[in-house]
């Protein structure tokens, strides 16, 4: 049966292409909607971006199609049109006193769906709240499904144990690290530049797929700017970030598994080879309060939101005394714009050019703000997403809509990428206890 999609604002603010993605059905934007989207027009942000792209593409089409039999969107897929007269519902009235623009267009939805009951008409939102309220009278609802990954849990972790490793095929990698193929070592699937923990009794060895060499490659342990890998899996972060042949890299893992720490260590040891150090994260504020709620000028503003990049590079910079090179070097990069710490708005319009560009709490963003930055990553760049997938604090995200889920799942079978899920602690033995614990 042909369905009728009734879209909420988010949908359009998280993806402003997002009436592409419903095949041959037909798709409904209540005039709430638009008026909505009205109020984010102007700004810099992703949303901004989108809500003028979609008013661009709604546009281009007929306007007295829009609001009669709906305009045709091509071929392959259904009809859009726009809502303008509409009743608020008896039911919504009922059971939300507050007139609130999302009522407004839950009404619209029940509205279709009690004219056209031969219709099925779906509600689709990224609020999971409003999802529940439309649920609550009876309205088919549903989240934004077309960038989700199927299932986080199948998702690559970029590392595996391999038990009971034929002896000499350990043996073989200490004696020359090139010589070894993965069928060898009794692996069928490995992807490009995936680590391995090749164990029997008392033997193991570290390895990585070498998708150039289609070979497996012993790796030893390593440092970067003074910092050394405490566990196996950060010393496959290590190599990773060190790689010259990956250019994006992607690692995942609760607070204190080291990977802000790795990915700004390994670009300091490797400045030589970039123009500059980009540090950037996004600013998702405190409690939904603008930045305009807290007190100060706008580097005021930021500071709070960029500290935890700052500690990094002080536990970086704090191994050195305060009179060696390596304490002054950092320094130096700070002032003549080497190392740059900033929100990641203000990288937008950049040209990154012979950047290591490394992008923390990557979990907050969508597939289509990862997608926007690695397409802007010129000659010589390499960018680095670091985060918790877990821990995502804006309301339209989850596990599976992410954008750092999503490059996982899209990158895995390319050999300019790699991948590691950290998940050990090295913070310390408290901080450990308290992330598996409360």
């Amino acid at each position: 049966m042909k369905k009728t999609f009734v879209l909420d604002t988010n949908v359009i603010l998280h993806d402003s292409e997002c009436i592409y993605n419903f095949d041959d059905n037909d798709i409904v934007i209540p005039i709430t909607v638009l008026e909505e989207i009205d109020a984010f027009k102007k700004g810099a942000d992703l949303k901004n971006f989108h809500a003028r792209e979609f008013t661009r593409v709604l546009d281009s089409y007929p306007p007295e199609k829009l609001v009669n039999n709906g305009a045709h969107l091509g071929e392959g897929r259904g009809n859009i049109s726009i809502l303008t007269n509409f009743p608020d519902d008896p039911d919504v009235k009922q059971a939300f006193v507050e007139q609130k623009p999302d009522h407004r267009i839950i009404s619209a939805a029940l509205y279709l769906k009690k004219k056209y009951p031969e219709k099925q008409v779906i509600f689709v939102s990224k609020d999971v709240n409003i999802r529940l309220k439309a649920k609550s009278l009876m309205l088919n609802s549903q989240d934004y499904y077309s960038d989700k990954i199927e299932d986080v849990e199948k998702l690559s972790r970029g590392k595996r144990i391999i038990e009971n490793t034929d002896p000499e095929i350990i043996d073989r990698l200490y004696t020359d690290p090139f010589e070894v193929s993965a069928a060898e070592a009794g692996i069928e699937d490995a992807l490009p530049n995936e680590y391995f923990i090749l164990r029997n009794n008392g033997k193991s060895a570290l390895a990585y797929y070498n998708p150039h060499m289609r070979m497996l490659q012993r790796l030893e342990n390593m440092n970067a700017f003074g910092i050394k890998p405490r566990n196996a899996e950060q010393i496959f972060a290590l190599h990773a970030l060190m790689n010259r042949n990956v250019q994006l890299v992607t690692m995942i893992g609760k607070a204190g598994t080291g990977k802000t720490l790795l990915a700004l260590a390994s670009a300091l040891e490797q400045r030589q080879y970039f123009r500059q150090i980009l540090l950037a994260r996004p600013i998702v504020a405190l409690s939904n309060k603008d930045l305009g709620f807290l007190p100060g000028d706008v580097e005021s503003k930021l500071a709070p939101y960029m500290q935890p990049l700052y500690d990094n590079l002080g536990v970086i910079r704090n191994q050195f005394k305060e009179g060696d090179k390596k304490y002054m070097l950092i320094q130096e990069m700070q002032d003549n714009g080497k190392l740059e710490i900033t929100p990641l708005a203000y990288i937008r319009g950049r040209s990154l050019n012979h950047i290591f560009f490394i992008v923390d709490e990557a979990q907050n963003l969508t597939p289509h703000e990862v997608k926007t930055i690695i397409t802007r990553a010129g000659e010589g760049t390499k960018i680095i997403f670091t985060g918790d997938i877990y821990q995502i604090d804006t309301p339209y995200l989850d596990s599976r809509s992410t954008g750092l889920s999503y490059i996982i799942d899209r990158m895995k079978q390319q050999s300019l990428y790699a991948h590691v899920t950290l998940e050990k602690g090295e913070r310390s033995e408290l901080a450990e206890l308290a992330s598996d614990l409360l």
